[in-house]
C-alpha cells in the first residue's frame, strides 16, 4: 500500500509507492497528480523544506525531484522560492458541473430578479462592522436554530409595522430563503399527519417540487381575476398563497376572498402558507396588510430579503403558529441549524436603524420608473399586447394575441437574445395557459429602445410592430 502524506504550508497530499527510492516515488507521485488533472496548472507547490520536513525526506531529496520536473516541463519557477504546476499538454482537467445559471444574455428580462447593482453596499459593510464589534462570544457558538434573538425581535417588530403581522420573536424562524422555509413547512406538516397543500395553478414550479420533495401531495386551485377562487379550494391540510402580487398574473387576493381563505383555514383545521411575494414593492396602489394579522393561530406568513435587498442574503423569516414552531424547529435541526450569525446581526442593525426602510423607499422610486419606462415603449411599439399586474412587484404580464405557438416565441426571443419567460411556464396545465409572456424590469441597464433590424412580426404575423427590449 502507498503511504499518504499532507505537507505542512501549502497542503498537498502525495501518495509515495513503497518499494521505491524516495526521490523516485516523489517524481512518479508528481506526475500522476498533474497528469491526471488533480494537480491544475498554476497550482502554487509548497517550498522544498516545507515538504521536505512534511514527508521526512532530505530537502535535497525534493529539490532534486522538483528539478528533475521542472526540466520535463512538468513544473515552472518563477523564482528560488515559488514552484507551481506548469500547462502539461494532454493533462487532465478537473470535472467541473455544469452552471445552473443561464447563459448571460444580452438582454436579462427574467422575473424576479432585482436590480443588485443598487445594493447598499456601504451601509451593509458598516452593519457587519457593527455585527462584529458588538457580537459577544457566545454569539459565536451554536445559536437558537430560530435564528439569533436579537434578529427576530427586530423582524417581530418591523412585520408588525410595515405588514400589519401579529407576531412575536418567539414565533419567528429565520431561514435561508423562502424555498427552503417551504420545505420546512411541508415536512413539518408531514410529520405531523399532513398529506395535502393546495397550490395556485400558476406558480414558481420548483415551489410545487419542494413541497412533494418534503412528503405532500399537491392539489390545484384555480386562479381568476380576484385571486385564488376559495370557494374552489380542495380539502386540504394546507394552502400555499401569494396574496399581495401573484407571480405570474400580479394580482392581489380580493378583500373578500382574504376573509373567505380564512374562514376555510379554520374550518378544516387547515394552514395557510402566506407567500408576501413582492410585497415591500407597490407604485399605484395603498398597501394593504398581511392575510396572517386576521388569523395568526392558522397562517404561516413568510418573508425573504432576496427582492428587497439580494438573493444572495439568503435570509428569509416566518412567522409560525405556537403549535407548529416545534415541529419546524425540528426539522431545521436535521438539515441546517441556523443562518450565519454576523449577517443575522447586522441584518437587525439595518432594520433597526431604519436603513431597511430607507432602502426601500429609494429602490420604490427606482423601480417605478423602469416599470413606466417599459409600459411607455410597449405602448408605442407593441399597443396589440396587453400588460397586466403592474401595479406592484418587479415583474410584468404581457398577453399576447392568440395563436402565436410558444416555439415561435422561443425561437423569436433566442433570435433577439432575450431571457424572458413563457406564461405557459407558470402553469400546471400548459394546456389551459393563454399565450403570454413574463418579464422583469429591474435588471436590464438603462437603453434606448429602437426597433430591431428583424421585426418579430416576420415570425409572427399577428405582431405587426415591436420593439427590441
Amino acid at each position: 500500500m502507498p503511504e499518504s502524506w499532507t505537507s505542512g504550508g501549502l497542503e498537498l497530499h502525495l501518495d509515495l509507492e513503497p518499494g521505491v527510492g524516495r526521490r523516485a516515488a516523489l517524481e512518479r507521485s508528481l506526475r500522476e497528480a498533474i497528469r491526471s488533472g488533480r494537480l491544475a496548472a498554476g497550482t502554487q507547490l509548497p517550498s522544498s523544506r516545507a515538504l521536505a520536513n512534511d514527508l521526512g525526506l532530505s530537502r535535497g531529496t525534493v529539490v532534486q525531484a522538483y528539478e528533475q520536473l521542472l526540466a520535463e516541463g512538468y513544473l515552472t519557477s518563477r523564482s528560488r522560492t515559488h514552484t507551481e504546476v506548469a500547462a502539461v499538454p494532454g493533462a487532465g482537467t478537473r470535472t467541473k458541473l455544469r452552471s445552473l445559471k443561464n447563459v448571460s444574455v444580452p438582454y436579462d428580462l427574467a422575473p424576479g430578479n432585482p436590480d443588485v447593482s443598487q445594493f447598499p453596499r456601504s451601509t451593509w459593510a458598516s452593519a457587519l462592522r457593527h455585527a462584529v464589534t458588538v457580537a459577544a462570544d457566545e454569539d459565536l457558538r451554536y445559536g437558537d436554530p430560530r435564528g439569533h434573538p436579537e434578529l427576530r425581535r427586530a423582524l417581530a417588530d418591523y412585520l408588525g409595522r410595515v405588514r400589519g403581522v401579529r407576531t412575536s420573536s418567539q414565533a419567528i424562524i429565520v431561514c435561508t430563503g423562502f424555498t427552503n422555509g417551504l420545505r420546512l413547512i411541508a415536512a413539518a406538516l408531514r410529520e405531523r399527519g399532513g398529506q395535502t397543500m393546495a397550490v395556485e395553478n400558476y406558480g414558481l414550479p420548483f415551489h410545487v417540487e419542494a413541497i412533494e420533495h418534503a412528503g405532500l401531495q399537491t392539489q390545484t386551485a384555480r386562479l381568476d381575476d380576484d385571486g385564488l377562487v376559495v370557494d374552489e379550494l380542495p380539502n386540504a391540510d394546507a394552502a400555499l398563497v401569494t396574496a399581495s402580487h401573484q407571480l405570474p398574473w400580479g394580482t392581489r387576493l380580493h378583500p373578500a376572498r382574504r376573509g373567505a381563505l380564512v374562514d376555510w383555514a379554520r374550518d378544516n383545521n387547515a394552514v395557510i402558507v402566506e407567500d408576501d411575494y413582492d410585497g415591500e414593492f407597490r407604485y399605484d396602489r395603498q398597501p394593504i396588510g398581511a392575510i396572517q394579522g386576521l388569523a395568526p393561530e392558522h397562517v404561516i406568513y413568510a418573508g425573504t430579503a432576496s427582492k428587497s435587498l439580494a438573493p444572495a442574503m439568503r435570509m428569509a423569516w416566518l412567522a409560525v403558529p405556537e403549535r407548529l414552531i416545534e415541529p419546524i424547529v425540528r426539522i431545521r435541526l436535521l438539515s441546517e441549524r441556523q443562518c450565519p450569525v454576523f449577517e443575522q446581526l447586522a441584518l437587525a442593525h439595518l432594520v433597526d436603524s431604519g436603513g431597511l426602510d430607507r432602502h426601500l423607499r429609494r429602490m420604490r422610486t427606482h423601480y417605478r420608473k423602469r416599470r413606466d419606462h417599459l409600459l411607455d415603449a410597449l405602448a408605442t411599439a407593441v399597443p396589440q399586447v396587453r400588460p397586466i399586474g403592474i401595479a406592484a412587484g418587479l415583474h410584468v404580464t404581457l398577453l399576447l394575441p392568440d395563436g402565436i405557438p410558444d416555439d415561435d416565441i422561443r425561437a423569436v426571443l433566442t433570435e433577439h437574445g432575450v431571457d424572458a419567460h413563457l406564461l405557459s411556464e407558470y402553469a400546471r396545465r400548459h394546456d389551459s395557459a393563454p399565450t403570454g409572456l413574463v418579464i422583469g424590469y429591474a435588471t436590464p441597464r438603462a437603453i434606448p429602445i429602437q426597433p430591431p433590424q428583424r421585426p418579430w412580426s416576420r415570425r409572427c404575423a399577428s405582431w405587426s410592430r415591436c420593439s427590441d427590449p
